[in-house]
């Protein structure tokens, strides 16, 4: 084939590519109108039951296909003030907030100020001559440190006293060989990545991150002008609850957002939006894999499958054992660039509060659902996988 016949055919292809994905999203917008309800239908069918199985007060649910978002509001803020959920109800992220831990530490590294190879004492002078000499920052940002516990220790309520465990800490097994689910870990890195930003951590997050992204409902501490958007939490005994301020609570679980503010992350996180430059790559670099587990890729804080996957498969890899577990890993080297065909997901809980995050890049869809009731992951990961297949079958 001659150059201009190639060129012929590749102009037709795109062209036929555009009819295609124009034709897609107007399927979708229009079974959000009066006259096709075929997706409202299908997400409350499944929003409804869950709601009652698991006594949630209130959810939300964003959807995107292509950067065209669809919201689905159920029930209310708190069952005292009777206020209905909107797409601008804060929520509780839970250790979805490490995503954006991972995105800060990303942005630093593409803008010089760090390396992710680079040993943790490199940046942390008081840690120099312990195990941080050998412990990569990349293995904070992937529970491959050595087996850090879940949550620091009670009695920790200070910098001076973290400074002094981390000194004292030693790990349980070789570095990057286990995966341990932990706090501490993702904690010491978003000091690091606030350290050399020259700001402290909330700032740095604030002014770089939700700033430029352009997410105005999403908070470490909800303004006063806000708390009317605060949803009450609801525990497991459905007791009214809250996220209480510690050390590395905001590095690790302490984000408040809404469905309209996550859904534009997560397209930023697919390459849509207005995200540009240095923030473009960094949020496309926590999307590198490091670790393959049994069941997943383990990027920065993200979790990766190859797609499609199965729903039993997403469930294994967000289960109890993969969480409060330690898992064998095998370290993929050279360090797996991101990928587009892949579903990557996150979980995230309080006492209070419950959401899940999945999207798939080549597709172009991600779904966000957030909830006022700790409630399984299972049935998080269940309703957001049933919602993407079919609306990619519908495309």
């Amino acid at each position: 084939m001659n150059k201009i016949a190639r060129n012929v055919k590749n102009s037709s292809l795109q062209n036929c590519t555009k009819i295609i994905l124009v034709s897609s999203l107007s399927f979708f917008l229009s079974c959000n109108t009066s006259k096709g309800q075929n997706v409202k239908t299908f997400v409350d069918g499944l929003a409804k039951p869950l709601m009652v199985e698991n006594e949630i007060p209130g959810l939300s649910i964003g959807i995107t296909v292509n950067g065209k978002h669809s919201f689905y509001n159920y029930g209310i803020l708190s069952k005292d003030k009777e206020a209905k959920v909107t797409n601008e109800t804060l929520f509780e992220l839970g250790s979805i907030s490490k995503t954006f831990t991972a995105s800060l530490a990303t942005l630093s590294h593409v803008e010089g100020n760090l390396n992710l190879s680079d040993p943790v004492s490199m940046y942390m002078p008081e840690l120099k001559n312990t195990v941080f000499d050998t412990i990569a920052l990349y293995n904070l940002g992937t529970h491959t440190a050595g087996g850090f516990p879940l949550q620091l220790p009670d009695e920790i309520t200070n910098d001076k006293q973290l400074i002094n465990y981390y000194k004292t800490w030693k790990p349980d097994y070789p570095v990057s060989a286990y995966r341990v689910y932990t706090n501490p870990g993702i904690g010491l890195l978003g000091v690091i990545a606030g350290k050399t930003m020259r700001e402290p951590f909330v700032k740095a997050m604030t002014d770089n991150i939700f700033v430029k992204m352009g997410l105005k409902n999403t908070f470490y501490k909800v303004p006063s002008e806000y708390l009317d958007e605060y949803a009450q939490g609801y525990n497991k005994t459905n007791d009214p609850v809250r996220v209480n301020p510690a050390v590395l609570a905001d590095e690790a679980y302490g984000i408040k957002s809404c469905t309209k503010d996550m859904i534009t992350f997560v397209d930023a996180n697919m390459g849509i939006g207005n995200v540009k430059n240095n923030l473009s790559v960094a949020l496309m670099n926590t999307h590198i894999g490091y670790f393959k587990t049994t069941e997943m890729t383990q990027n920065l804080i993200w979790e990766q499958y190859n797609y499609p996957v199965s729903l039993e498969r997403l469930q294994k890899g967000n289960s109890y054992d993969m969480i409060y577990k330690p898992n064998p890993v095998k370290e993929i080297l050279p360090h797996q660039q991101p990928e587009s065909n892949v579903l990557i997901n996150k979980t995230g809980s309080t006492n209070g509060f419950g959401g899940y995050v999945m999207f798939v890049p080549s597709k172009k869809i991600g779904v966000v659902i957030l909830a006022n009731k700790n409630y399984p992951n299972s049935s998080r990961i269940e309703t957001a996988y049933k919602i993407l297949s079919y609306i990619e079958k519908k495309l």
